[in-house]
């Protein structure tokens, strides 16, 4: 029987009640892993060493099947993925059952996609374990933007074309337009990726243009970056949102904005003449 069975580790503790005799067990560690991009060759060598010798394992929904292959048959994996409108658990009880476990005197690995620290809540995770005093490390991940970048011909800082690299999130809370510095995002000579924008796309183009971002900036979605079907598909601000929902793009996909995604179908010839598999560009019409 899986631990997790057990519904002790999702309730929440009683206050009160009898004091154990038994001394107190030292809290386990947690070790926040980055899972990176997708594809499990862009592991670092710190986080492969850290799953092969793992026993229990709390994991998320970008995680793929080749990366958690290297945790231990004999490991406890549970899921605690999040996807948009459906969250297997909300964050503040994934946190409430991390301190559980580590107070349990249970060593174990939060892993997550991309890098933990960026957009993906390992923030969070890291304050509430501090919080309640329970010991951590954090190994850092390839995030998502630079998985995207190398592997779909788009350097994402270059010397003739963008000296800034600002990373947002598209993931809008409700209805609010607003909730960005668009001004900011809007600046030229800069690059853009935002994460979490599939659904928001349209409004991202459009807030970008009336912030003053000329329509015809390069743009591109990159789709599963850096996993086979990877597909990149490169327009304008004015044309990929039509051309996204024609290609049907879904999530997880990354949105970079800026003169850089010009130098894309020259720079992606050599990648495919260096690796067969990787997928052709799809320009706007």
């Amino acid at each position: 029987m899986s631990f997790m069975d057990d519904p002790q580790w999702l309730k929440k503790p009683a206050h009160g009640g009898a004091q154990s005799d038994s001394p107190p067990v030292p809290p386990g560690c947690v070790t926040l892993v980055g899972a990176g991009p997708g594809d499990p060759d862009l592991l670092t060598v710190k986080a492969a060493r850290v799953l092969r010798q793992a026993s229990l394992v709390l994991y998320d929904h970008l995680v793929g099947e080749e990366v958690l292959a290297l945790v231990p048959a004999s490991a406890e994996r549970v899921y605690v993925g999040k996807e948009s409108s459906r969250h297997t658990l909300p964050q503040e009880d994934i946190i409430e059952l991390m301190c559980r476990l580590a107070r349990s005197g249970r060593p174990l690995v939060r892993l997550k996609g991309g890098d933990c620290y960026i957009f993906g809540r390992g923030g969070e995770e890291a304050l509430g374990l501090a919080h309640a005093g329970i010991p951590f490390e954090v190994v850092p991940g390839i995030t998502a933007a630079q998985g995207a970048g190398a592997c779909a011909g788009i350097p994402l800082t270059h010397r003739d074309h963008a000296g800034t690299l600002v990373l947002a999130t598209g993931h809008l809370r409700g209805d609010n337009d607003t909730a960005l510095d668009w001004p900011l995002l809007a600046r030229p000579r800069q690059t853009v990726v935002f994460y979490m924008g599939v659904a928001t796309l349209p409004t991202i183009c459009a807030q970008l243009a009336a912030h003053g971002l000329p329509s015809t900036t390069p743009a591109a979605i990159v789709e599963r970056a850096s996993l086979p079907d990877q597909r990149c598909l490169t327009g304008t601000i004015a044309s990929l949102p039509s051309l996204a929902v024609s290609q049907g793009v879904k999530a997880p996909a990354l949105i970079i904005v800026g003169e850089v995604v010009a130098l894309q179908p020259a720079l992606v010839q050599g990648l495919v003449q260096a690796s067969p598999h990787q997928s052709a560009h799809t320009p706007a019409p």
